[in-house]
């Protein structure tokens, strides 16, 4: 069985490989460049919850090396304090944004690859062909060593500018130049470690109508200023003006600093019309550019690998019908476009002058707190994804109960017991190309195992559970929140929930389960229905897709 062939050496396509590797699939990452990401102190990254978790499963170090926590975010309108969040325990802001630069993910997530046998990362490799047939996908690159190289399917993660893209003929419609910022990165000590600050509207000389402070490792800090919508030029120096009047407003008089690197960022809104084309798929900026009020688009470029590695992995060792390949599109950009929806809507009154909003009381602060949930990953702007209307939704049962989890959205991370008896996080188990079925089991953390597990309802829903029509996994909670005894849940190898059930439901269980792999594998997109390998039984050798060159 030939490789995935992925298109792109950038946090999406490394983390697409890694998600794949894990699940015993092999992967040839294309590389155009020579495989250096050059340091940009002011390119940084900002990972929610859940794609730090996403993450750390793939083995990536550096997020927690050279990536710094929020203690606290703060949002001030000229002089007033609106909003502070206090993260960590027994805050009310809940688990905080991971703050590090862009190229230390991108070289964690490379080294992760590099360390991983089933991942071929070439660079210097260039695509300008691509060809499709019913059995795969062919590439040509272009380079030192021009090749043809062979897949099962193919992700361009290339980026804005994606070849990918083009050569699939994929339109790319949208708007640009939504928000310009200039960018610095600093060594200062401020009076606030760890805080993040948004200031709207400060009354500081100089500086512009918003203001944006967040933390990085070793007291360092990235500044953002918006620029009007005219198209200032951004001169060094004026931008070393904006340091020193916004350092002055911060502290009273602006303390010693080292300018690491500066920028200008200027923020697009885009969205491909298609996101799989037979067996090519696209994914993170080359399939969506998002990023202003806040909103971060490598968060939702790592969701889309999360989202397609898991399906690409059923289709790799199992085959997979076109609803199951199909879905990713249909979860991804509707959630994608839900996101711009919200950000298109709220950019007239959040950017805009005048109007309504300055004669209605109250009006300015909800604006502020709407961008603020941007910047915190909350609300409509930054809120994780639910999929509650994705094709693999299983038909409705009787048997079907409500939980703290809408069915469609991502679990709660409580603790579990494994086969082995280990007692694990549930998201721990996750990434690993199997369903887990989860039964709610209070008291069932005081026996041992060997006695609840021939017990009560385990016996017939471990023979369920075996009779899946695709791997899962059985684990026991000792509860989940709003969950009663017995209750049985159903959740995708990315996290999602896909029902509920009260009570083990061996017909209703299986139903829910073949609504997740789509049905039954179709044979267009899918891979040799004869092939021995599966999650846990990686292909060997490792294929490397690389044919003779023909030209």
């Amino acid at each position: 069985m030939d490789p995935v062939i992925i298109v792109g050496a950038g946090p999406v396509g490394f983390s697409l490989a890694l998600a794949l590797a894990a699940q015993g699939v092999p992967t040839v990452v294309l590389d155009e460049g020579p495989g250096k990401d050059e340091p940009r102190p002011a390119r940084t990254a900002i990972l929610r919850p859940d794609t730090v978790a996403f993450a750390e499963r793939l083995g990536c170090t550096t997020i927690h090396d050279e990536g710094t926590r929020w203690v606290a975010w703060r949002t001030f309108r000229r002089k007033q304090l609106l909003r502070q969040f206090d993260f960590g325990e027994g805050g009310d802001g809940g688990e905080s944004p991971l703050h590090l630069p862009q190229h230390a993910l991108t070289r964690g997530l490379h080294e992760a690859a590099m360390a991983q046998p089933l991942v071929d990362v070439v660079t210097d490799s260039r695509v300008d062909t691509i060809e499709q047939d019913d059995d795969g996908v062919t590439v040509h690159t272009r380079g030192t060593e021009p090749t043809w190289w062979r897949g099962s399917h193919l992700v361009g993660c290339d980026g804005a500018r994606s070849t990918v893209r083009k050569l699939l003929g994929v339109r790319f419609p949208g708007r640009t130049a939504v928000e310009r910022h200039a960018v610095a990165a600093l060594r200062v000590e401020l009076p606030w470690p760890g805080e993040a600050l948004l200031y709207r509207l400060p009354n500081w000389p100089g500086v512009g109508a918003e203001v944006t402070a967040r933390p990085l490792p070793d007291s360092a800090w990235r500044f953002d200023w918006l620029l009007p919508p005219s198209g200032e030029l951004v001169t060094p120096d004026s931008l070393v003006a904006r340091v020193r009047n916004t350092l002055t407003g911060l502290c009273g008089e602006a303390p010693p600093y080292e300018l690491l690197d500066t920028g200008v960022h200027t923020l697009h809104h885009r969205l491909a019309r298609r996101w799989r084309v037979g067996r090519a798929f696209l994914a993170g900026d080359a399939a969506h550019l998002l990023g202003a009020l806040g909103t971060q688009g490598l968060d939702e470029g790592l969701r889309d690998a999360e989202n397609l590695a898991w399906k690409l992995a059923l289709a790799w060792h199992h085959g997979a019908s076109d609803t199951l390949l199909d879905s990713y599109q249909s979860e991804r950009r509707t959630a994608v476009a839900a996101r711009l929806r919200a950000a298109d809507q709220a950019m007239p009154v959040l950017r805009g002058g005048g109007g309504l909003r300055t004669y209605i009381p109250g009006a300015a602060r909800g604006h502020d707190t709407l961008l603020t949930d941007g910047h915190l990953g909350l609300g409509p702007l930054g809120a994780p994804p639910a999929y509650p209307h994705t094709p693999l939704a299983p038909p409705r049962a009787g048997s079907q109960t409500l939980v703290g989890t809408e069915v469609g959205a991502r679990v709660e991370d409580v603790r579990v017991t494994a086969p082995d008896g280990a007692t694990v996080r549930l998201h721990d188990r996750l990434g690993q190309g199997r369903l887990l079925v989860v039964l709610v089991a209070p008291g069932t953390g005081v026996w041992e195992r060997r006695h609840w597990m021939t017990a009560g309802v385990m016996p017939r829903l471990a023979a369920a559970v075996t009779a899946l029509p695709v791997r899962a996994e059985l684990l026991v909670a000792e509860n989940y929140p709003e969950a009663a005894a017995h209750t049985v849940l159903l959740v995708r190898p990315d996290g999602c929930l896909v029902a509920a059930f009260g009570g083990v439901r061996p017909a209703e269980l299986y139903a829910a389960a073949d609504a997740v792999r789509g049905g039954a594998p179709d044979s267009v997109g899918s891979a040799d229905p004869d092939s021995p390998a599966g999650p846990d039984e990686p292909a060997d050798p490792v294929p490397t897709g690389r044919t003779a060159d023909i030209n």
